[in-house]
């Protein structure tokens, strides 16, 4: 699939006599300023992809798989046909750093997922071998519609680190790692412990969650049952071949019937020999279901962000409303709960006004500390609830429609997939006809 690259122009800033490079800083610095997407003014693939050998951090030797990412000015913007594309190589790890930094800095962005590490729902005759030609290309597929669905973003295409990503060859990492986004990662602990004390959730991020849930649930039996069907399908395609077997060993040993049943036979040969790009067909549209089970995952990390800003609130507020009672018990000296500070007072006696007019002070200083700490706790969730969610609506929108169409797609290809069976044996049968 596709991303979407919409259809406005993009407005040229100064003129045109620009190298390759300066025109690709032109273009960002206009995707910037007019609130577009990058996709808009520069076109992006991953080419290839070429498996390298070399040594990782730990000195050992290893195989893997780099691949070729090409940018390349569109032609509205340039008054050169056709212009060489910058290129440069990047491996998986790289791609996983680089939407890491993604889900951190923007954490109420449903982030496009990346293509699965490992062959996962395959069928027995599918390699789940990472380093399999087969498998490496449909990656490479994936990791390009990875970098045109953020292109796409109206969010993440302005980020400067994706544009460095996609650029520069050298130095992008310690860029990256400058932003501090591995410190700023919220744990699991963390988010776990915001999802069970969170006194107050919003329902339609509760409900948001459920639904990812089920979603991923509901795509992975999809997924479980093609992979089966697929074996099935396979076994039934490949029988076949034995129909063309039998009729060429029959066709030796009759003169009238010979040259029909030879024919007849040839075509169940083709039959069962199609079985394998019909099936290397569908593994395209598992991707695509594939990608929607990967996205649910982000889709509920929004949703936990939300409970920990949720949770961070109230727990703000929870301080500041404690704070309030100590200072009116303080300054009423009663006390109105249990406290192990009562107990002191009664075994120890009370403070002295001095003691007691400090500690008011600092209470004082405290409560309008977490006045402010509340007001922006409020802020933040307020900002995050209206950008998530706006999101979340423009997420939902090209869910709808990037899977309609690949089930439609999908339809269609086994309505074809049968026309042909049903064509072979026509043919078989104008073969017997003619005996």
């Amino acid at each position: 699939m596709m991303a979407d690259t919409g259809s406005e122009d993009v407005a040229v800033i100064g003129n045109t006599d620009q190298t390759p490079s300066e025109l690709q800083n032109n273009i960002k610095n206009t995707m910037v300023e007019k609130g577009g997407t990058l996709l808009k003014g520069l076109e992006i693939s991953v080419a290839e992809a070429e498996k390298r050998t070399g040594k990782n951090a730990v000195s050992i030797q290893e195989t893997y798989t780099v691949y070729l990412i090409e940018t390349r000015a569109v032609d509205n913007v340039s008054e050169v046909a056709n212009p060489t594309p910058d290129s440069l190589w990047r491996r998986y790890s790289e791609f996983e750093i680089f939407r890491n930094y993604l889900l951190v800095t923007y954490p109420f962005v449903v982030v496009p997922p990346l293509p699965e590490k490992r062959a996962e729902f395959v069928w027995h005759k599918l390699s789940a071998d990472n380093m399999d030609p087969d498998f490496v290309e449909r990656r490479r597929v994936g990791l390009e519609n990875f970098l045109l669905r953020v292109a796409s973003h109206p969010v993440l295409s302005n980020d400067k680190i994706f544009y460095s990503f996609l650029t520069q060859e050298q130095g992008w990492k310690e860029v990256v790692f400058e932003t501090g986004f591995q410190a700023k990662a919220d744990s699991r602990l963390k988010a776990l412990n915001a999802t069970f004390r969170v006194k107050n959730p919003d329902k339609r991020f509760a409900e948001m969650k459920h639904y990812g849930d089920e979603l991923q649930s509901v795509i992975s039996q999809l997924l479980r049952v093609r992979a089966r069907v697929a074996d099935r399908l396979y076994g039934v395609y490949k029988v076949h071949g034995n129909y063309g077997r039998v009729f060429s060993e029959w066709s030796a040993i009759e003169k009238e019937m010979g040259d029909g049943l030879q024919s007849a036979g040839h075509h169940m040969d083709a039959y069962a020999a199609s079985i394998d790009d019909i099936l290397e067909e569908e593994e395209h549209y598992a991707d695509q279901l594939k990608e929607y089970l990967f996205y649910t995952e982000a889709l509920r990390a929004v949703c936990r962000k939300h409970e920990l800003c949720q949770f961070e609130l109230e727990m703000a507020a929870q301080d500041l409303i404690s704070k309030k009672q100590q200072r009116e018990e303080l300054a009423t000296g009663t006390v109105r709960t249990f406290s192990l500070k009562g107990m002191t007072s009664k075994l120890f006696g009370q403070e002295t006004p001095e003691q007691r007019e400090t500690k008011l002070k600092t209470l004082e200083t405290q409560i309008e500390e977490g006045e402010e700490m509340v007001k922006e706790r409020t802020a933040e969730c307020d900002e995050f609830v209206k950008n998530a969610w706006e999101d979340i609506e423009r997420f939902r929108e090209q869910k709808d429609r990037d899977l309609k169409e690949a089930l439609i797609s999908y339809a269609i290809m086994q309505i074809s997939m049968c026309k042909k069976g049903i064509q072979v044996w026509n043919n078989a049968k104008e073969c017997f006809s003619k005996m």
